[in-house]
């Protein structure tokens, strides 16, 4: 019987994205023969980073990229990642980020992605969300500090804390984030992971960098996700009413993961140890706008968008709107390029063509 090994291939929207990025004017050869590390490897924004890696490998077979992809469930790995299940360069790591890393004898490259991402897991599990973000991240720095690695960790706009700002948020737009506010699981750890991050920087000279992402979508966002454009997704493609439980009027500002992607790779290679950027779109998009544009990019004509009135619920506090001052990255020669007309579109004809 033939081998199943790599057989199957990359859903063609991942695969035209991660082409995409290739050619960008970046030195990608940096990450030619190297080990990386990617802890939370199924999640949203780390798969992303994984089949960029793999088609780095594939393209200079003589020098691939091993990828140790961490994450706790092999299932889901290997759902993930059929087409890379058995190769000899993609070698999974199955645990909890919090638990001891196993020895590897050399890691070039880590990424810190484990952990909630969506406001709907982390508040379900806020021990869990601070424990990956603080545990998770000491862990990995211990790993970074005896191996000699560069180190990203995945940060968020939650640091700034809550509140609205008419002016665009640069890294050191500081707010108020109330340490006993069910949120606070998510926005306090990811502080505390960020001065770790520092810390290790200034103590052991361990060359950490934190990209602060905002909004971020595309293919493979979980349709279960909880956040708004998830549903919104999910709706379109059901042939469901589009339902806001507001008036639409918050706005966000929605960066496509590819380009977002770009963006982790260059801070990887070239971003400045101990130091934070910010990783989003510039432009806000209304919650309404979104939700009109996603009907009518809809395979189904005519979908209904219909605001309800908000629920009397307590929420957790987040901004209820603002953007990035995206001029820090900009300086590494980033910016991002995918309108989200062009970026829900590739979204859709994901899930369409799945």
């Amino acid at each position: 019987m033939a081998s199943s090994i790599g057989s199957a291939r990359r859903h063609p929207v991942i695969a035209e994205d991660v082409e995409l990025i290739f050619y960008r004017s970046e030195q990608w050869q940096g990450f030619a023969g190297s080990h990386v590390l990617v802890a939370g490897a199924t999640s949203f924004l780390a798969a992303y980073l994984i089949e960029f890696f793999a088609l780095l490998s594939e393209r200079w077979p003589e020098r691939p990229v091993v990828i140790h992809a961490l994450a706790r469930d092999r299932k889901k790995l290997e759902a993930r990642f059929p087409h890379l299940t058995g190769l000899d360069w993609f070698r999974p790591i199955i645990q909890d980020v919090c638990d001891p890393l196993p020895t590897l004898e050399r890691v070039d490259f880590i990424v810190h992605a484990a952990g909630a991402g969506s406001p709907k897991h982390y508040l379900a599990d806020p021990v869990g969300t601070a424990r990956a973000n603080v545990l998770g991240v000491l862990n990995l720095l211990e790993l970074a500090r005896s191996c000699k690695s560069r180190l990203l960790f995945m940060s968020s706009g939650a640091v700034y804390g809550h509140g609205q700002s008419d002016q665009a948020i640069n890294e050191t737009g500081f707010g108020a984030l109330d340490p006993l506010d069910i949120s606070a699981c998510y926005g306090e750890s990811k502080r505390m992971a960020e001065t770790l991050c520092a810390d290790y920087h200034r103590q052991h000279g361990v060359a950490a960098v934190i990209a602060r992402i905002s909004h971020t979508y595309g293919p493979g966002i979980a349709l279960d996700d909880g956040r708004s454009f998830a549903d919104f997704i999910a709706d379109a493609i059901a042939g469901r009413r589009i339902v806001l439980s507001s008036d639409g009027s918050g706005s966000r500002p929605f960066c496509y993961v590819a380009d977002a992607t770009a963006a982790f790779l260059m801070l990887l290679l070239r971003g400045q140890a101990g130091d934070a950027y910010n990783v989003g779109m510039d432009e806000e998009t209304t919650i309404l706008e979104l939700a009109r544009l996603i009907a009518r990019l809809s395979p189904n004509p005519d979908l209904e968008v219909v605001c309800q009135a908000p629920t009397s619920q307590r929420q957790a506090l987040f901004r209820a709107g603002g953007h990035f001052d995206l001029k820090k990255i900009e300086l590494l020669g980033w910016r991002p390029t995918t309108l989200p007309e062009a970026g829900f579109e590739r979204t859709l004809r994901y899930f369409t063509q799945h």
